[in-house]
């Protein structure tokens, strides 16, 4: 538990129990009938507990209390202590659903947060790399230098010849023969040892490059590639169904390097690592558990690192993947459902990185510019 969850948690016990059970039925909602994602539950939830908290502050010991002014004081406080623009705009969001839901179940005699207004969040362009780029990171696990090969293990002390004058020849050559078997079982079992060590070790760069080529080809979000299962690719139409935001589902597809990467990876490198916790899920980690999104964004940096790029995201290759599609000629739309975008507005942010990009190009080639 991250040292955040920690305080939001010894917040959520402080509350009285009133606002403690309301906190848990509006986490329950949004995770049951409004389907998000645990990730989303876990800000609003913190944002919520924020709220009450300061409420509680301001002397408002029953929720039927809460109103405009105390959401306006709790953002007012927020910003004093360095809340970044974004942050708030989620936060006033956070409110806003909060009030909305506690309206419709009786809770809150009027929708206080209805008027709250929240900044503008100031959208900065994302960080895109250059085609050339892209392909550097993607193709960085297959220049992987391999784990070399474990020392070899020191043979097994042979056992000492038995010299109890009560037990006979025949009984000290059993007591040998006995431990070199012990010795042979050794052997065999440190060379399958090694051997399994050495298959896991070679699969991690089948994996991570699967993870590089899906998160580039097909520009889904990390959180959704951990998610996939291995029946959720289609070999035949080289397509992924996606399970995005609010469970909605989708269809990507992928190209040929992304399918080699696949088909390598689930011949060689699956097959060495999966295990008991592995169930379903097409990308594992080391331990044979469902690849972790927090993994994952560290494979991607790592590789960017090594590669010489500039620090990458999972989400900056997303980006990537997006404005290199409409570079290329690619229709807004297309993009917007391959990204799973539920809005327009959204997806147009990537025709300004092209235009930005466009703009750089003409300053620096036209003699005039």
């Amino acid at each position: 538990m991250s040292r955040s969850d920690r305080g939001t948690r010894a917040l959520h016990q402080a509350l009285p129990p009133a606002l403690r059970d309301t906190v848990d039925d509006f986490a329950e909602h949004l995770s049951r009938v409004r389907n998000r994602s645990a990730h989303t539950v876990r800000a609003y939830v913190t944002d919520l507990v924020s709220l009450l908290d300061h409420a509680v502050r301001m002397g408002c010991v029953d929720l039927a209390e809460l109103d405009l002014s105390v959401l306006r004081s709790w953002l007012a406080r927020q910003r004093t202590t360095g809340a970044a623009r974004t942050s708030l705009a989620r936060r006033a969001a956070s409110a806003r659903a909060f009030s909305a839901w506690a309206h419709r179940a009786g809770l809150l005699p009027a929708d206080v947060g209805a008027a709250l207004a929240s900044p503008r969040a100031h959208r900065e362009l994302p960080t895109v790399l250059r085609a050339d780029q892209a392909v550097a990171l993607v193709e960085a696990p297959a220049r992987r230098t391999p784990p070399s090969d474990p020392p070899p293990t020191d043979p097994p002390h042979a056992h000492p010849a038995r010299t109890d004058p009560t037990i006979g020849p025949t009984s000290a050559a059993t007591v040998d023969a006995a431990a070199a078997m012990d010795a042979a079982t050794v052997d065999a079992a440190a060379t399958v040892d090694a051997a399994t060590v050495d298959a896991a070790a070679a699969a991690v760069p089948l994996r991570d490059r699967v993870l590089l080529e899906l998160l580039y080809a097909t520009g889904v979000r990390v959180s959704e590639a951990c998610g996939l299962d291995v029946g959720d690719v289609d070999h035949g139409r080289r397509v992924i169904r996606v399970f995005g935001k609010g469970g909605r589902e989708r269809s990507v597809p992928y190209g040929v390097p992304a399918q080699r990467a696949l088909d390598e990876w689930l011949r060689r490198g699956r097959p060495a690592l999966v295990g008991t916790r592995s169930g379903d899920a097409l990308l594992l980690g080391a331990r044979g558990g469902r690849l972790n999104p927090t993994t994952a964004r560290q494979i991607v940096g790592g590789y960017a690192e090594a590669a010489g790029l500039p620090r990458t995201s999972p989400h900056d290759l997303r980006h990537s993947a997006a404005t290199h599609l409409l570079e290329g000629g690619a229709d807004l739309r297309a993009v917007q459902e391959l990204l799973g975008h539920s809005s327009l507005a959204s997806t147009q942010i990537y025709t300004h990185v092209s235009v930005e990009r466009l703009r750089a190009a003409y300053r620096q080639a036209h003699p005039r510019a």
